[in-house]
């Protein structure tokens, strides 16, 4: 049986490293849960979390292109929104006004849309860095090629 984005399965921590644990499902496929999803809280050391050999509920969260299973613990709690936190306030020192935070406008592929795969993150990456390139060979172009701006 074949695992479906959204579904919650069991499963055993199968291994454990830095950045995840991989979960073997009750089906016999196996898939990572990123440190990110293994709480709703900061999690600095996973092994605080999880043991290998644990039974925990995961949700599959996504499968890609090579069929490699995402899969998230904080999700598969039925008490969980997924909701950004509220801004936490910092107190202004005595006598000062509170700061405000200017937000930096949204552009495609935030997390608004929800989560942009390696490869997409990537491909965007690659396009802004192609833009700023062909600007930058514009401007050394129109000054004839030389830094000082001297023919």
């Amino acid at each position: 049986m074949l695992s479906t984005i959204g579904e919650i399965y069991e499963g055993r921590v199968s291994g454990i490293t830095a950045f995840g644990a991989f979960v073997r499902l009750e089906n016999g496929e196996t898939g990572m849960v990123h440190i990110s999803e293994v709480a709703p809280v900061y999690v600095k050391d996973i092994r605080d979390h999880l043991t290998e050999g644990q039974e925990v509920r995961v949700k599959v969260i996504g499968i890609n292109e090579s069929n490699k299973i995402s899969l998230s613990i904080k999700q598969a709690d039925p008490g969980y929104r997924k909701e950004a936190p509220a801004p936490r306030e910092r107190k202004a020192p005595q006598g000062e006004a509170p700061r405000r935070r200017s937000n930096p406008p949204r552009q495609a592929g935030s997390a608004a849309d929800g989560p942009m795969s390696f490869e997409d993150m990537m491909a965007k990456f690659k396009k802004d860095s192609d833009e700023k390139m062909s600007a930058l060979k514009r401007s050394t172009d129109f000054r004839g090629g030389k830094r000082g701006g001297k023919p």
